[in-house]
């Protein structure tokens, strides 16, 4: 029997403290969810505190959106309904770290800038690094499967995340992975978990493998005439020993957003004792010379510019274009002829990882339907080798005039709608935020 929206709203302080429990406007208000303003925003201190809001939300049939910085809402399609915005910023300790084993396992809500400031002490790090990462929370980091440009050499969270401990939406605490004392039958539960945002379980806690900092770090940066000659030269250095840790090419405009000359090329970095850096930069001149270019040794500060060119306000959209390194120069093409088409005042940044073909565009000042047909134009320009462009984050208008997932195909809706159908049966988690409106 469903309670009075006041008992409901007692039971959830009963759960976590008056404080904790707002149905204030302000508050509701301030925790919108693409135009919806929620009835209730719950703050849970634990995972055991978070079982039972989840539970009690099942049990009057609410719909829940987990939150951790709240930087990445606006990914996915527009859910459906919000009932309960689930803040998590509360999950916040580091539960155990093991420096000799190079994993630490810390709760949700635990910031990537917190658990840096705690590994850098043993000159460790979790390397990922998306942009604006250090201000994400680890949960929300792992539902997006967010990344950056060290994927070059460390892969991404589905390489890092070992074990998670969340909330089914029915409030029942399970386990997946490494520390586990319960476990899903059947699933790979991390992998799961990583890029589902939020829409299978709530993260309570996660266990990840770290990686040691590395003794010298540097970067060298090659301008290129055209992307043909990017993709050469990544295709060289790909056929080489060199263990790059970073390998970013980009176009023309963001080199000039970097305050470099107008011209598409690759940033690389890598990261070592000092003997086997200085080898590797050398080596890298040696390639940029054969390509006609010069590799320019550059300041650290150059990835935090980069980080930093990355950032979008809400009115600009962010997509992935997913690629493939022998495909560098078409996909270049593609997005500046589709580019092309957006016509003055509008802004199209492109760059990313070279060295397994995925690219992160940027676009600023245009329209709403204008950006439609943009996704559109690239989609079918790509699909020729199956690539593919995913809306990464948008204002909801941009998000509701186009799929932002594109066509998936049907075996593998099928099977997604299978296991949404075993984890979260009443579509309590997040509905309509991920592909096929799961």
């Amino acid at each position: 029997m469903a309670v009075t929206a006041r008992a409901l709203v007692d039971g959830f302080r009963a759960i976590v403290g008056r404080a904790h429990a707002r149905d204030d406007t302000v508050f509701r208000e301030a925790a919108v969810v693409d135009g919806l303003v929620p009835d209730l925003v719950v703050a849970p201190a634990s995972s055991d505190e978070t079982a039972a809001v989840v539970a009690l939300a099942a049990a009057e049939r609410q719909v829940i959106v987990p939150r951790g910085s709240g930087m990445a809402l606006d990914q996915g399609a527009p859910v459906e309904r919000v009932d309960l915005v689930l803040d998590l910023a509360r999950l916040d300790r580091i539960v155990e770290y093991n420096p000799d084993d190079l994993t630490v396992t810390a709760e949700a809500g635990v910031t990537a800038a917190a658990l840096a400031a705690t590994l850098d002490k043993a000159g460790q790090l979790l390397p990922i690094d998306p942009p604006g990462g250090a201000a994400r929370t680890l949960g929300g980091l792992i539902a997006t499967n967010a990344s950056g440009p060290l994927r070059a050499r460390y892969g991404t969270l589905r390489d890092l995340l070992l074990g998670v401990r969340f909330v089914q939406a029915d409030g029942q605490v399970t386990w997946g992975g490494s520390k586990v004392v319960k476990s899903v039958t059947g699933y790979d539960v991390p992998k799961l978990m990583v890029g589902a945002l939020g829409t299978l379980g709530v993260l309570t806690e996660l266990t990840l493998r770290l990686h040691a900092r590395p003794e010298v770090e540097r970067t060298s940066l090659v301008l290129l005439p055209d992307a043909r000659v990017v993709q050469a030269l990544v295709a060289r250095i790909l056929d080489t020993p060199l263990q790059p840790n970073r390998v970013e090419a980009f176009d023309a405009a963001t080199a000039a957003a970097l305050g470099a000359p107008a011209s598409p090329g690759i940033a690389i970095s890598f990261g070592s004792v000092e003997a086997a850096v200085a080898e590797q930069e050398a080596a890298v001149t040696h390639l940029a010379r054969s390509a006609g270019a010069l590799a320019i040794t550059t300041p650290p500060a150059l990835w935090p510019a980069y980080d930093r060119v990355w950032l979008r306000d809400g009115g600009a959209t962010s997509l992935t274009v997913g690629s493939l390194p022998a495909r560098i120069a078409d996909t270049f093409d593609a997005l500046a002829r589709a580019t092309a088409a957006l016509g003055h005042g509008v802004r199209v940044l492109v760059g990313g990882c070279a060295v397994v073909g995925s690219f992160r565009v940027l676009i600023a000042g245009a329209p709403t339907l204008a950006v439609a047909r943009f996704i559109e134009q690239v989609r079918h320009g790509i699909g020729a080798w199956s690539g593919t462009v995913i809306v990464q984050g948008a204002p909801r208008e941009v998000r509701g005039a186009i799929d932002p997932w594109g066509p998936v195909p049907a075996d593998a809706l099928a099977l997604m709608r299978a296991i949404k159908a075993t984890f979260d049966p009443d579509r309590r988690l997040n509905p309509g935020r991920f592909a096929g409106g799961l």
